[in-house]
């Protein structure tokens, strides 16, 4: 299999979030990537005999002991062949392992050194630990999200972790190899989830300094201020999400909301914004969440039901895209996005800690017997 990705050799020693993530992403899209696990974990009978984090799917692995001098030169001998190392651990730890960027761009000096904290590799909080909760409070995107009156409602760990983290990372490596390719000279990327959240909430900045955003959260137009962006439940305990911004489109919920011939305020009068949410959710409770989204389909009336994670890769517009596959028996989110002239493709599933690994060592160029006399010195298991 291929995709647009395919020849770039990566290494990544193991981790957990956003990492991985950017390691699936770049897997997903044809990288040929060397996953190195810790040696303890080789040892660990996964649940049903098969690795649980779909996030490592189409790597092979290595279980590494990173402590003994022989697991270290190997992973050092196959930087010198790689395009790219990723790691996510905390500032300075990969220095101590002896794998720190200096060392490394010393054996490859093409070599793109990716790394993935949350704080970063410097500031006053870099030294501390962190989640995404953290990280995007800092940033400034938790407080946005939420209700009037209610606390920051945390949106899963989609935006510091994933969305600010592992898809920066993903990106940051691959800008990086096109740079080295094109002048010679590798570089440290230095991925932050605090600077990535930040990243994404660049519009919000933008709709602020235009004087459209207000500092009170659940008050504006995109944080369930108003009423045509919004979630409303159903007769059946549903939910039907709305998000008709647009003139053309709020006329067209309306009309299908059975409102169309009221005498209604301006869309945009934000003081009507709090009765017309209650004009809404009365209208939305008279049907189930079926009947809204029949009378909703194929229609621009912006309004979609509210699916389960259960629901969703059963839904016929993510059936007809496959935006859902099945592998190893495993319903997951295919790869995205999609590259029609170079498909990328899921190359197996996520391996269990040294799975697949003597296989991948050879085809990096290591002979049998070094494979053999590294097992038995104890440096990989």
């Amino acid at each position: 299999m291929s995709g647009p990705l395919d020849g770039v050799r990566l290494i990544e020693l193991a981790g957990i979030g956003p990492a991985p993530f950017a390691g699936m992403m770049l897997a997903d899209a044809g990288a040929d990537i060397l996953r190195f696990d810790r040696s303890d974990r080789a040892a660990y009978p996964p649940k049903d005999g098969a690795h649980v984090d779909l996030m490592n799917r189409g790597r092979r692995s290595v279980a590494v002991d990173l402590k003994h001098p022989d697991g270290v030169a190997l992973v050092l001998r196959l930087v010198e062949r790689a395009d790219g190392l990723m790691e996510g651990f905390r500032p300075g730890v990969a220095e101590r392992l002896g794998l720190g960027p200096h060392v490394c761009l010393a054996r490859n000096p093409r070599l793109v050194y990716g790394r993935m904290t949350g704080w970063g590799q410097d500031g006053p909080l870099a030294p501390t630990a962190g989640h995404d909760i953290d990280y995007i409070a800092v940033a400034g995107a938790l407080e946005a999200v939420g209700r009037a009156g209610e606390r920051p409602v945390p949106p899963l760990n989609l935006v510091g972790d994933f969305g600010g983290g592992g898809m920066l990372l993903a990106f940051g490596m691959v800008a990086a190899i096109l740079g080295a390719r094109a002048t010679g000279a590798g570089q440290v990327v230095d991925a932050a989830m605090v600077d990535g959240a930040a990243a994404l909430m660049t519009m919000t900045y933008t709709l602020r300094q235009s004087g459209i955003w207000r500092d009170v959260r659940g008050t504006n137009m995109l944080d369930t201020g108003a009423h045509f962006y919004e979630v409303y439940e159903t007769s059946d305990g549903g939910f039907i999400g709305v998000g008709a911004i647009e003139p053309q489109f709020y006329a067209e919920l309306l009309r299908l909301l059975g409102l169309a011939g009221e005498d209604l305020p301006d869309q945009m009068d934000r003081e009507a914004w709090p009765a017309m949410k209650e004009r809404f959710a009365a209208v939305f409770a008279t049907r189930t969440r079926h009947e809204w989204a029949g009378i909703f389909a194929g229609t621009d009336a912006c309004a979609a039901p509210v699916l389960s994670v259960a629901e969703a890769p059963d839904h016929p517009h993510n059936r007809f895209r496959g935006t859902f596959t099945e592998v190893a028996g495993v319903v997951q989110p295919a790869p995205a996005p999609r590259f029609l002239g170079t498909p990328g493709a899921i190359r197996r599933p996520p391996p269990n800690p040294g799975q697949y690994g003597d296989e991948a060592l050879a085809e990096w160029g290591l002979a049998t017997e070094e494979i053999t006399g590294l097992r038995e010195a104890g440096a990989i298991r």
